[in-house]
């Protein structure tokens, strides 16, 4: 299924000017609203908005001079006009839905542009998976822009993914229309060494004329720090203290900041502007990561607006940070991000600015939804089979698979331990004494067993670690071949039979997230399409993932929104210490770390 570009400006000027000048009628007038202007951080009551082929042709006071006999009235009623929302930085793929239903999910909380970075399914399917998702995107009544992913892998030489983007492939992509830049660049390690491939993404980024994302995840602001920046990102998101949004905004990127289902980083962020007072049109408001139960229950970039409205944010300000902001950073303002003549008529219509209810969502001139209900088709593209198996496992797995052995004669050892941190991307090294039965390392307290399955290329093997932080009681186990971001599959349980269980599980359905206790399967979110999707609606999906989360909350587990800690556990370019299929690496020196220690 293919759709007609979205005529540019150029192509419609003389319909706008014609409009604007009262010479021809508006196709749509949107009347009796409070303008919310987010160029002069104003609002202006009882103003009017004329469209005309999906864009918006006038705003004033009076626009019945742009009305004609079909022209379609929408009464605003005294309601703020506000712009589409903009999601600045964000990853389909973590809503386990296909861009078809993550749009539909989106659209009746406001949303009409997202940049997108699909580097969940290029570390799976390589550049054929993120042209899948492109082109889906491409087909959709909002506006989906993609970010060519940079990193797979994530980290070279640490992991093992299903396929390598290549500066290439980037240079390939940069011609493809609806693609707005390069995703973002995680190995800063390469960037502030000048690794040559790193180098030449980016630049075949910059000569296309495009932004370059940023992936910033270490603590230290001095020369490193400086470096990457020199090297060309423009923006990042991996920030989670004011002194790190603070540093990114005076260095000349844009600070993202966001909140997912899991990332609670905009209210220790946004003080660099609520209580600093810098200018604050560096910085934006994103997601990230947002799983499909969060989307239809909580919201999308209207929950991250009103989150920053309630941590102090004036309310046009936040606004800003999720419209005109996001706009100019892509180069785009001309396009979206504002009500002003020849932008894409993308309207919210809401009672109130601080908590941003959403009535009705205009998307280049068409009622898209209205009180909660997308009222578009949402086309899906035909994804074919070499996309729907990619759980390539060579053999079913055992229990002892999942055996961690002891130094022989040791009664008890010392083990690295990956911590988890509630609410934060970030893990901690931790050092855990164990006890030691039969020759096996064993679980104690809130250390639990993790493994990594490799999936890609039916090697066999399966590294194991262990994991403190999710409280699980009793003989369990979850799987998922959500693993970012080289998505191999994780198993985390406290018992090795629930483990091996879950993971043949996964084998057996394609791909997707499955939790065991006591040899019954309490949840399954089958995802079917890389083993990271599913193309069934979100509000299915969302359902499914709901009982999942259930599921690990009666396994003992009270961490909010837990399976998206449990999703990054394999996240190699994010500190402390993360499981890889090559082994344990300890990221704040991207070194491999043995798993036990010799008691001290």
């Amino acid at each position: 299924m293919t759709q007609e570009p979205f005529p540019s400006w150029p192509d419609v000027a003389p319909k706008l000017v014609n409009v604007a000048a009262g010479r021809s009628p508006a196709d749509m007038i949107i009347t009796g609203g409070i303008w919310v202007n987010v160029h002069t951080r104003e609002t202006l009551p009882d103003h009017d908005i004329a469209i005309v082929a999906g864009r918006i042709a006038f705003v004033g006071p009076d626009a019945s001079h742009c009305r004609g006999p079909d022209t379609q009235i929408i009464d605003a009623k005294g309601r703020f006009m506000v712009p589409g929302l903009c999601d600045g930085h964000m990853h389909i793929e973590s809503g386990m839905l296909t861009p078809a239903e993550f749009a539909r999910a989106v659209i009746p909380h406001g949303t009409t542009s997202m940049f997108t970075d699909p580097h969940e399914i290029a570390n799976v399917l390589g550049l054929d998976g993120v042209r899948m998702m492109h082109d889906e995107a491409m087909l959709q009544p909002v506006n989906i822009f993609t970010q060519m992913p940079s990193c797979a892998p994530s980290a070279p030489g640490m992991e093992t993914t299903g396929f390598e983007i290549t500066a290439e492939d980037v240079a390939e992509a940069m011609t493809w229309p609806g693609i707005v830049g390069l995703g973002e660049m995680m190995n800063f390690p390469g960037v502030i060494n000048a690794d040559p491939q790193m180098l030449a993404e980016i630049a075949a980024t910059q000569r296309a004329g495009k932004t370059v994302g940023g992936h910033y995840a270490s603590p230290d602001l001095g020369p490193a720090f400086a470096a990457y920046v020199a090297g060309g990102p423009a923006d990042d998101h991996e920030g989670t203290c004011e002194a790190d949004a603070i540093a990114r905004m005076r260095q000349g990127m844009r600070s993202m900041i966001r909140l997912g289902s899991a990332w609670y980083d905009v209210e220790s962020q946004i003080t660099a502007i609520t209580e600093k007072g810098l200018d604050p049109r560096n910085m934006i408001l994103c997601t990230d990561d947002c799983h499909s139960g969060t989307l239809v229950n909580e919201g999308h970039m209207n929950r991250v607006v009103r989150h920053a409205i309630s941590c102090g944010c004036d309310p046009l300000v936040a606004l800003q940070m999720a419209t005109i902001n996001t706009a100019t950073h892509f180069g785009l303002e001309r396009e979206i991000g504002s009500l002003t003549p020849g932008r894409r008529a993308d309207v919210i219509l809401t009672p109130a600015l601080d908590t941003l209810k959403i009535e009705t969502v205009i998307s280049r001139g068409q009622v898209v939804a209205q009180d909660g209900v997308c009222l578009v088709e949402c086309p899906h593209f035909d994804w074919p089979q070499s996309a729907r198996a990619t759980v390539n496992m060579a053999r079913p797995l055992k229990d002892d698979d999942f055996h961690i052995p002891a130094p022989q004669g040791a009664n008890a050892v010392t083990a690295n331990v990956i911590g988890v941190v509630e609410n934060q991307a970030p893990t901690r090294a931790l050092k855990f004494e164990l006890p030691v039965t039969d020759g096996r390392v064993q679980s104690s307290g809130d250390v639990c067993q993790i493994a990594l399955v490799e999936r890609h290329r039916a090697t066999g093997t399966v590294v194991n670690a262990l994991v403190s932080g999710f409280g699980y009681e009793g003989p369990m186990a979850m799987a998922s071949t959500v693993a970012h971001d080289s998505h191999h599959m994780i198993v985390v349980g406290t018992d090795t039979a629930q483990m091996a269980l879950a993971a043949n599980r996964l084998r057996e359905v394609g791909g997707g997230i499955t939790i065991f206790r006591d040899g019954t399967e309490l949840a399954l979110v089958d995802l079917p399409i890389a083993g990271l999707m599913s193309d069934a609606p979100a509000a299915e999906v969302a359902r499914k993932a709901e009982a999942m989360m259930q599921a690990m909350r009666d396994c003992g587990c009270t961490l909010n929104n837990a399976y998206m800690q449990h999703s990054l556990l394999a996240l190699v370019v994010i500190p402390e210490l993360r499981i890889s299929d090559l082994g344990l690496v300890d990221v704040r020196t991207f070194e491999f770390i043995p798993l036990l220690e010799p008691l001290s």
